[in-house]
């Protein structure tokens, strides 16, 4: 299976729209055919995943699309039309659930564009017309711009894209084209009337967050789908806490469902941190030590395969698909209790809990310590979302990310102390200077959060 990062801009243009002058090459002109897919209910397009068949020429692949940090990853595959290849659907699974794969859309685009290399970028500007077709009927019709990097950096696509604005096509929504041939938008609705409703809104959101980087987490291809897919499952659980005065059911039984979720995700995050750590300290002492440093991680990489199994095994289970069949029942089936709390007074009270921690904290405070008032620092920041507001949230953030910094140090020195017991000794002499540059991290964090906290409490 093929895998490519695509970064690019797309553009809403009128019928008969030309592209201006952009000093590019011609590309062929293609002429090819989409089928696209999804299961009952459309949870691929919730998700932002497309699925679809293009034939072009005779030749016939089956093409993925995955949401990734900042771009979309496309996944390809040769295959007939009867159905995807065994390995697309197997990252499929947890959508499977919801039934069969079943047409939803064809387009039929004709293609049209030029090849641009400037300030060491490279990019495909084309034209698409797109028909949206009915069996052999044309139902709909639409131009699409689109601006897709080939190599260099993805900012001079923004300068393309003024160029296009310019000579009159508008910015997109940015969707993939088989949501505009089903004239969906990008899924939002009308804004929540109560606070109960506000806090169901962001739990399914949450849900869709895990749901959307499953497919990229089964990959194993982008780190940061796990990751993604993690905080999914932290949000979630959170949320659940923060707003548990808003609900009058119970959801104790599902948070140990989700808490066990999180922890086997957890388990490869949090050694693909301590890897990506390590690794780069590793390169910075140079010489013999760096080969040493490097050898002694190979311990840590073979604990990171194994724990990956346990993910890939747990996430292949029957109780992980009505882990999120329940998840989505149970957020649907939420009752609303009597409280009248606001999402503000909830956010205070999170933030309360917070701030109770740390006026509780020592003058020297134990490692643990500061980890805890991190934890209810994340759920401040939170609740913090839900009530909206971006200040705290931003700040909360950076708070985190300080207190963050000082438990991966801790945690890394830790490690390397438990490798350097068994490795050889010019390992644990390379571990030694390891440790040093951990424990000089961990200084500075200790000396940073105290600021951080008193400019996270001036946002409120």
């Amino acid at each position: 299976m093929r895998a490519t990062s695509e970064y690019e801009r797309k553009l809403d243009a009128p019928l008969g729209f030309r592209l201006p002058p952009l000093g590019g090459s011609p590309l062929e002109p293609r002429v090819f055919t989409s089928v696209y897919y999804d299961v009952p209910g459309s949870s691929l397009a919730a998700a932002g995943i497309t699925l679809r068949r293009r034939t072009e020429n005779g030749r016939s692949v089956w093409q993925l699309k995955l949401p990734s940090e900042d771009s979309r990853l496309e996944l390809e595959a040769d295959g007939g039309p009867k159905s995807p290849p065994q390995e697309v659907l197997d990252l499929l699974h947890a959508h499977l659930r919801h039934g069969p794969l079943e047409r939803v859309a064809e387009l039929r685009t004709r293609r049209c564009g030029q090849l641009v290399a400037r300030n060491g970028a490279t990019a495909e500007v084309t034209v698409d017309e797109v028909a949206v077709m009915d069996a052999r009927r044309v139902q709909d019709r639409f131009v699409e711009v689109e601006v897709e990097l080939r190599k260099g950096s993805p900012t001079q696509l923004d300068v393309l894209a003024a160029e296009l604005a310019e000579a009159g096509a508008e910015p997109g929504a940015g969707a993939p084209k088989v949501f505009r041939a089903l004239d969906r938008d990008s899924g939002e609705s009308s804004p929540p009337q109560t606070p109960f409703e506000a806090l169901r809104d962001r739990l399914h959101e949450q849900l869709r967050e895990i749901e959307r980087h499953d497919p990229g987490t089964r990959l194993g291809r982008d780190p940061e789908s796990l990751h993604d897919m993690r905080v999914g499952v932290r949000r979630l659980r959170a949320l659940l806490r923060a707003g548990r005065e808003l609900v009058a059911t119970d959801t104790t039984e599902l948070d140990g469902r989700l808490k066990q979720l999180g922890r086997v995700l957890g388990d490869v995050r949090d050694l693909d941190v301590l890897l990506e750590r390590l690794e780069g300290e590793a390169a910075q002492l140079g010489g013999e030590d760096a080969e040493h440093a490097r050898s002694l991680l190979d311990a840590l990489r073979t604990e990171r395969k194994r724990s990956r199994r346990r993910l890939m095994t747990f996430l292949r289970s029957t109780g992980y698909l009505s882990l999120l069949d329940d998840t989505a029942q149970t957020i649907e089936e939420l009752e609303p209790s009597e409280s009248d709390a606001s999402l503000e007074q909830i956010a205070d009270k999170a933030f309360g809990m917070a701030a109770k921690a740390v006026r509780k904290l020592p003058g020297q405070p134990a490692d643990e310590e500061l980890h805890a008032v991190r934890k209810k620092g994340k759920h401040a920041r939170y609740a913090g979302e839900l009530a909206g507001r971006k200040a705290f949230v931003k700040q909360a953030k950076v708070f985190q990310d300080v207190l963050g910094e000082h438990q991966d140090a801790v945690v890394a020195a830790e490690r390397l102390r438990g490798l350097a017991a068994q490795a050889t000794a010019e390992q644990a002499l390379a571990a030694g200077r390891l440790v040093q540059l951990e424990e000089a991290r961990r200084a500075e964090a200790r000396e940073e959060w105290p600021t951080a906290w008193k400019k996270l409490e001036k946002t409120l």
